[in-house]
């Protein structure tokens, strides 16, 4: 197999982003020793944009887009990505790869004053960049008050510090890979919580028409990661998955198997509907699109009606 020689990774520039990049270019050298790499560094709009949440200023797209046209003007070979923060649906001329195996997929609550969510009073602040977080915590903890909360990992824990908030809910995998374990107080149940989509994966974005670095990357991939991401993003795909709906899924693969839990909500948590599906992992993807069919048909279409009636 023919390798490239020389790569160059697009990558924003918060620490978290950089430091997954650092992650992804030290798993490259050491299969390829004789490879030359160079980190892109880029601000996005979703970075630039923190006094309002992502739903109000374009969804998750934002954290993607200037890198993809990094990719396609050539100032780049490969991204690297959350890929949770990818939307379902990629522009034709691009392709994705999982890399390595799933960090930690849960939410972790972080405080510096109470263990759990459930020991915090009455009308403790929580900040939460997430409507899929405020759904679910609304509906299990309608006593406490739920603000937003935007900004890279450092910025929010600041926050907290700082006393803005009372508590704030953060992905666990984003503060395992920065070294920030310490804080995390208590990982959210996947009963109180689903993560988003693909929490804790990591993807690389290429052009479809480097079959060189498709080989590379394909060869990078966990395989039962692989195969959790594309039940996830299929699930997605069929529930209109967007910083606008609030819904969540995780799937697990144990052996042959592959089981997906997944969840559409209401914002205020007052409606809620969630299933569960199993069977083959090697069937990942047509799993996926039968929990989001069977989530629509249980209640999840009128769930989406009524929030495209609140945004209209």
């Amino acid at each position: 197999m023919v390798y490239p020689s020389r790569l160059r990774i697009a990558t924003r520039e918060s620490r978290l982003a950089l430091r997954q990049t650092e992650m992804v270019a030290d798993a490259l050298r050491a299969r390829v020793p004789t490879l030359a790499i160079e980190i892109v560094g880029m601000t996005t709009k979703g970075d630039r944009v923190l006094d309002r949440p992502l739903a109000q200023v374009g969804g998750k797209g934002l954290f993607v887009k200037e890198l993809e046209v990094a990719l396609d003007e050539g100032r780049a070979d490969i991204a690297v990505h959350s890929l949770k923060d990818v939307p379902m649906e990629l522009p034709a001329q691009f392709a994705l790869a999982t890399f390595g195996p799933r960090e930690d997929p849960h939410d972790a609550f972080v405080c510096n004053r109470a263990g759990s969510l459930e020991e915090l009073p009455a009308g403790a602040v929580v900040g939460t960049s997430s409507l899929r977080r405020e759904c679910q915590l609304r509906r299990a903890f309608p006593k406490l008050e739920f603000r937003p909360l935007r900004g890279n990992v450092n910025t929010r824990l600041a926050k907290l510090d700082a006393g803005d908030y009372d508590a704030i809910i953060l992905a666990a995998a984003g503060l395992r890979r920065l070294g920030l374990e310490g804080r995390i107080r208590a990982t959210l149940p996947e009963s109180m919580a689903l993560p988003a989509i693909c929490q804790g994966i990591l993807a690389i974005e290429y052009r479809r028409d480097r079959g060189d670095l498709e080989a590379l990357l394909r060869e990078s991939e966990d395989p039962a990661t692989a195969q959790a991401a594309r039940a996830e993003r299929a699930f997605g795909l069929i529930v209109e998955g967007s910083c606008e709906v609030p819904l969540g899924a995780l799937a697990k693969v144990s052996g042959i198997t592959l089981a997906i839990e997944g969840f559409i909500g209401m914002t205020d948590g007052t409606r809620l509907v969630r299933e569960r599906v199993a069977g083959g992992a090697h069937d990942a993807q047509s799993l996926g699109t039968e929990l989001g069919e069977r989530l629509l048909a249980s209640g999840g279409r009128s769930i989406l009606d009524a929030l495209a009636r609140l945004t209209a």
